[in-house]
């Protein structure tokens, strides 16, 4: 049997994309979707998949990432499968397909006999071997790398989103101040003006300690000549 796995983090995102890319390659392949929020690892659809699965059935992925968030449990999940007898296929990554796993075990050399003869060659199986899990490992550590920079561009711009929102709405409440200031600092009798502190806050419009506070504000502020 042929098996695809898709899944998204959350809700409102579109599997379409993945299982297109699969049914593409494996038109008779039987998906098994799953949407789960990305603050948990526990994907019920995935574990399911994993306890029907049996020797020579194929799993397929659209890329690396879909079949684990975590470098180190994807390589675990990816030998456990491979030693249980299933074919593991990634359309994007077709590097790391298990037959080529597969190939550094086949392309073992036998032992010969001899002492000398066979400790090189165990030493050559044991590359090949470290090789191809190299290999394998690299692909999810790079999924994980990108899905961890991604989330933090998304963080980033969520606050930057917020930041721009708390911007937009000062607007009305950041006229008001500079109007008053400047009705201050016109009138009043600290910066060479003719009217006394309460008269002040009366055309400013502003309470006393508003009042106060802008005085301690704008004794650094240059003078505005403008109204």
């Amino acid at each position: 049997m042929v098996y695809g796995y898709i899944r998204v983090s959350t809700t409102n995102q579109n599997l379409a994309r993945q299982r297109s890319n699969i049914e593409r390659e494996y038109p008779e392949v039987i998906i098994y979707e799953e949407k789960y929020s990305a603050k948990t690892d526990i994907r019920p659809v995935f574990q399911r998949l994993l306890r029907n699965v049996k020797s020579g059935d194929v799993i397929v992925f659209d890329e690396v990432s879909r079949m684990s968030r975590n470098a180190e449990e994807g390589f675990e999940d990816y030998r456990n499968l491979f030693d249980k007898g299933v074919e593991l296929r990634f359309i994007k990554e077709p590097q790391i397909n298990s037959d080529v796993y597969k190939t550094a075990l086949d392309t073992s050399i036998e032992m010969t006999g001899n002492d000398i003869a066979d400790i090189y060659i165990e030493a050559t199986n044991k590359v090949l071997m470290i090789l191809a899990e190299k290999q394998i490992k690299a692909a999810f550590e790079q999924a994980e790398k990108e899905r961890i920079l991604l989330s933090k561009r998304t963080r980033e711009g969520m606050a930057k989103g917020r930041k721009a929102g708390r911007i937009k709405g000062v607007p009305q409440h950041q006229k008001k101040e500079e109007y008053a200031k400047k009705i201050i600092r016109k009138n009043n009798v600290a910066f060479g003006g003719s009217l006394n502190n309460i008269d002040t806050m009366k055309l400013a419009g502003i309470s006393a300690p508003t009042f106060y506070k802008y005085i301690r504000e704008m004794k650094g502020d240059k003078p505005d000549e403008t109204m």
